[in-house]
């Protein structure tokens, strides 16, 4: 009777610790350069190594000069050890934000440079993640992509106390690049300039729902804007691309009205767009280069 019950309180115990959080379990560091944090369901969280990087090169980045520059120098100072900023890359989407970060983590990946990629919904668990990787050796960029909020989400929180505030000191090896479409990073309505005023000097002040909302973008150290491109731009990239898919310069002159009708057809002259066309157009000279084999 005795050994019958206690079979089914070890059972029990059982049950409840696979119900229970699980620590963070460290990766296969050597497996990648490039890790996602992932919440799986029975499984608990992990980092888990990218098997297949979209691998993209600096060069391939056009018309984004300025911004790649101050992105390199602040991603360099920090992979030698130095102070540097968490970065807050907004703008027009389709413009590189995204593809710059992978760049820079190509161009600094061989100096110890790796990156954890957080979805927004997962970023309560920022301060696991730091703990994870705070005594190791290699530098860490946490990569958050298309980062926005709605009022009152958990991750908000978690975030602006790991940029700045919170009561432990961040990690040295540790920084936030965040890619977003909306400089505020939340939304922003009509009614958060009600509570505005003017002091005795005739001075705006925003009231506190625009303060909170502006918030946590001062707390990243750089901002990086990025901005529609012209149609000279556009066509660059194309080109750049078109390059890139081994088409010789003939092939694109030629493409250069093809490439205007796909962006009106789409609605947008961004570096995106032109890559779609770019791998559209490389592709069918591909199949007609099979039909004559």
């Amino acid at each position: 009777m005795f050994d019958s019950l206690l079979k089914r309180a070890e059972a029990l115990i059982g049950r409840l610790e696979a119900l229970l959080p699980q620590a963070l379990a460290e990766p296969d560091w050597s497996a990648s350069v490039a890790y996602r944090y992932r919440r799986r369901h029975g499984r608990g969280a992990v980092v888990e190594p990218v098997r297949h990087l979209a691998l993209i090169r600096l060069a391939d980045l056009k018309e984004v000069e300025a911004q790649k520059e101050r992105l390199l120098r602040n991603t360099a100072q920090f992979v030698a050890g130095k102070p540097a900023n968490n970065v807050l890359l907004t703008g027009a989407r389709g413009t590189g934000k995204s593809s710059l970060i992978r760049a820079c983590l190509q161009e600094f990946a061989s100096r110890g440079l790796r990156l954890i990629e957080v979805d927004k919904s997962e970023l309560v668990d920022l301060p696991d993640i730091v703990e994870l990787i705070a005594m190791r050796p290699e530098r860490f960029v946490i990569f958050c992509d298309d980062l926005s909020f709605d009022e009152g989400e958990a991750g908000y929180k978690a975030l602006k106390s790991m940029l700045d505030g919170s009561i432990a000191a961040s990690s040295p090896n540790v920084l936030i690049y965040a890619t977003s479409n909306r400089r505020h990073l939340l939304p922003e309505q009509m009614r958060d300039n009600l509570a505005a005023k003017y002091d005795e000097n005739g001075e705006l002040h925003p009231g506190e729902a625009v303060e909170e909302k502006i918030s946590l973008s001062e707390r990243f150290g750089l901002w990086l804007s990025f901005y529609p491109f012209s149609q000279d731009e556009y066509l660059a990239i194309c080109a750049q691309w078109l390059r890139f898919y081994g088409l010789d310069e003939a092939a694109i002159a030629e493409a250069r009205q093809p490439a205007l009708i796909w962006a009106l057809e789409r609605g947008s002259r961004s570096g995106r767009v032109a890559h779609q066309f770019a791998r559209d157009l490389a592709g069918q000279a591909g199949m007609k280069g099979l039909d004559h084999v």
